[in-house]
């Protein structure tokens, strides 16, 4: 398992790094094209939604001509929206649970989610508009908040976080990841300024803010992550697919990025 997960992530980056190195738009645009596609594939599937592939492809033409030919009307609109379903619809759902796999309220929450999808990959793209390094500082407070978390969980963790959904997670490792992201936050301000996300949100709202908007990431990140563990429990499965050999699917990559990206791609419309 481990040699698949490493021959996997080998060639992911073989594809991403050139790239994001050569800041080629076009090519990077492509990319998300085909993990979107996937991504809303995934996510269907995990709905019960008939004809997964169809509409899934559908989806990624619409999401291509969006993006190759600039034709959103209102990001700010998108990301918006995106943030007030978060908020207004699936966090509920972590406590309420969701609706019966046939019923109408599912097909809603599928619309609903997919939509998400959506705003978070404008959002990747609006934030690699403005350097493949400030794309990359968001994410990295995704990864550095899920690695904080795996480490202080598996040492400190007492106090499970959501038990009927994901019984790994713990507070004790919610609180490890967000104050990982704090410190390395901190270093990447100090040491590369306004080039990242991090550097401009602490130019705009000294460390108080800095420290607000960091917090609010690391938990729309945790809300992620279990949304889709909430989903993929009720679907009965492990894994979104098999598409990435050793790794799941592309939203078990992403689960966490979905409700982050159009927040922070919010946050930077404000800076």
């Amino acid at each position: 398992m481990l040699k698949t997960r490493v021959i996997t992530a080998l060639i992911l980056l073989a594809i991403l790094l050139p790239i994001l190195f050569l800041n080629n738009f076009w090519a990077f645009a492509a990319v998300t094209v085909v993990f979107f596609g996937a991504g809303v594939w995934e996510g269907l599937r995990l709905f019960g939604v008939s004809r997964a592939l169809l509409w899934a492809g559908l989806c990624a033409l619409v999401y291509a001509a969006i993006v190759f030919a600039n034709a959103l009307p209102s990001a700010r609109g998108l990301f918006g929206l995106c943030v007030a379903l978060w908020v207004l619809r699936f966090v509920p759902a972590l406590k309420l649970g969701l609706p019966p796999l046939m019923s109408a309220g599912n097909r809603l929450v599928s619309a609903t989610y997919t939509l998400a999808l959506l705003g978070c990959f404008i959002a990747i793209v609006a934030l690699f508009k403005q350097s493949p390094l400030y794309l990359l500082s968001v994410m990295v407070i995704v990864w550095v908040a899920d690695i904080g978390a795996y480490f202080s969980g598996k040492g400190f963790g007492r106090h499970k976080l959501a038990p009927s959904i994901s019984p790994g997670k713990s507070w004790e490792g919610a609180v490890g990841g967000w104050l990982a992201v704090l410190m390395i936050a901190a270093i990447a301000v100090m040491y590369l300024g306004d080039l990242t996300f991090v550097g401009r949100v602490y130019t705009r709202f000294g460390w108080p803010g800095f420290i607000v908007l960091m917090t609010l990431l690391v938990a729309a990140s945790v809300v992620g992550d279990l949304f889709e563990s909430q989903l993929k429990r009720r679907a009965g499965v492990k894994d979104s697919s098999n598409l990435l050999p050793g790794h799941g699917g592309v939203l078990d990559r992403i689960d966490a990025l979905i409700p982050v990206l159009p927040l922070a791609a919010l946050i930077d419309l404000w800076l």
